[in-house]
C-alpha cells in the first residue's frame, strides 16, 4: 500500500447546466473497489503517464453555477506540464464541456425522455476509464453475471493493482497499460478468469508493444475508430459499442443489443416479460426517433431506471442483475 499526502487543488468548472452526482456517479456501474461515492463528492484512483493518483472530486457549484474542486493527491511532486493534462483528461472522460442545448430543446417534450431530462438536467456521460482499464473491465462482464464481473475484477486489482490510501480512503489503482507482459496466461487463468485470462494476455500485449495510441485514435473518423477496435482479439460488437460511446463520446452509434439488455429494453419500453423478449430489430427501430442522439437518449433512460432501484425495489430488474 502507498500512502499519499501531498495534494493540489484545481478549480474545475463545467458547462451548464450540470449534475454532479448524475454525472459522477453511475448505479449501472459495478463496484469496483477503485472508487468511493457519497452524495456530492467523488473518490477515484487514476493511473496517468506512468504515476498512480488518488483524486478527490467535491461539488462547489449548482446546476446553472457548477464548479467542481478537484484534489489530487500524490507521492511525488508533478510538474504543471502534467497537471494541466490531467485535467485537460478528466474534462475530456466526464464531458465536462458537452453542450446539451440542442439535444434538450429537441426532446423536452418527448414522451419518454422529455420528463427524464427533466429529471436529470446537467447529466454526462461519463466514465473515469483509459481505452486500455474499459477494455479490462469489457472482458470480464462478457457471458457473466455482475457478482462474477465484481470477483474476477477484484482479483486483478488485487493482484496486480497498487493499493493506495489518500483522504482516509483505501481504493485500488489500475496497473498500467502493458504492465501484465512478465504475467503468463496460466497465472491468469489461477485467478478463475477462464477463457478470459487468454483475451487479456493478448490486449496487454497489444498496447505493450505500442500498436495502439489512444489519444491518437481520438482524432480519428467513427468508421476508422470502430474498424481499429474490431481489430482488437476478443473484442466484439458489444464491447465496441460501449467503447464508441464511454470512451470515443460518440452519441448517435446504437446498433447492437446484448441479450441481457434486450431483456431490460423489452419490460421497460414494451412491457413484455423479459423472458420472452422482443425481437431485437423492433428495440433498434424504436429508437431511431432519437436520430443522432440515440445513445444518449439510451443513456439517459437506461440511467434514470438504475437511479430508481438505487431508490426503490424493482423485482423484475432485481432478477436479471443477480448482484
Amino acid at each position: 500500500m502507498v500512502k499519499l499526502k501531498q495534494v493540489t487543488k484545481v478549480l474545475l468548472k463545467p458547462t451548464i447546466p450540470f449534475s454532479f452526482d448524475a454525472t459522477f456517479h453511475k448505479p449501472d456501474h459495478f463496484t469496483s473497489g477503485d472508487n468511493e461515492w457519497q452524495p456530492g463528492v467523488r473518490w477515484q484512483t487514476w493511473y496517468w503517464r506512468g504515476k498512480q493518483l488518488g483524486l478527490k472530486f467535491i461539488n462547489r457549484g449548482k446546476l446553472d453555477q457548477p464548479e467542481i474542486v478537484v484534489e489530487i493527491y500524490f507521492h511525488r511532486r508533478l510538474s504543471q506540464s502534467f497537471i494541466d493534462s490531467l485535467i485537460q483528461e478528466i474534462r475530456y472522460r466526464f464531458n465536462l464541456d458537452l453542450d446539451l442545448t440542442e439535444f434538450y430543446s429537441q426532446f423536452r417534450d418527448d414522451q419518454i425522455l422529455g420528463p427524464i431530462i427533466e429529471r436529470w438536467r446537467g447529466m454526462r456521460p461519463g466514465h473515469p476509464s483509459s481505452l486500455y482499464e474499459y477494455l479490462i473491465i469489457g472482458i470480464v462482464l462478457q457471458n457473466a453475471t455482475v457478482r462474477r464481473s465484481v470477483q474476477m475484477f477484484q482479483a486483478l486489482l488485487e493482484n496486480y493493482g497498487r493499493l493506495l490510501e489518500f483522504d482516509d480512503k483505501k481504493l485500488w489503482c489500475f496497473w498500467p497499460p502493458g504492465g501484465l507482459v512478465g504475467i503468463s496466461e496460466e497465472q491468469l487463468r489461477a485467478l478463475k478468469l477462464g477463457y478470459r485470462a487468454k483475451f487479456i494476455k493478448r490486449i496487454d500485449n497489444y498496447f505493450a508493444q505500442g500498436k495502439i495510441d489512444e489519444l491518437k485514435l481520438r482524432q480519428k473518423d467513427f468508421d476508422t475508430q470502430k474498424e481499429e477496435l474490431l481489430k482488437l482479439y476478443g473484442v466484439g460488437p458489444a464491447t465496441v459499442w460501449y467503447l464508441l460511446f464511454d470512451v470515443f463520446h460518440h452519441w448517435h452509434f446504437f446498433d447492437h443489443i446484448s441479450p441481457w439488455e434486450q431483456k431490460i429494453y423489452s419490460k421497460l419500453f414494451f412491457d413484455q416479460d423479459p423472458e420472452n423478449p422482443v425481437p431485437v430489430e423492433k428495440i433498434l427501430k424504436y429508437f431511431q426517433r432519437y436520430g443522432r442522439y440515440q445513445q444518449l437518449a439510451v443513456h439517459y433512460i437506461w440511467e434514470d431506471l438504475w437511479w430508481r432501484r438505487k431508490n426503490q425495489s424493482i423485482p423484475w430488474l432485481e432478477k436479471l442483475i443477480r448482484l
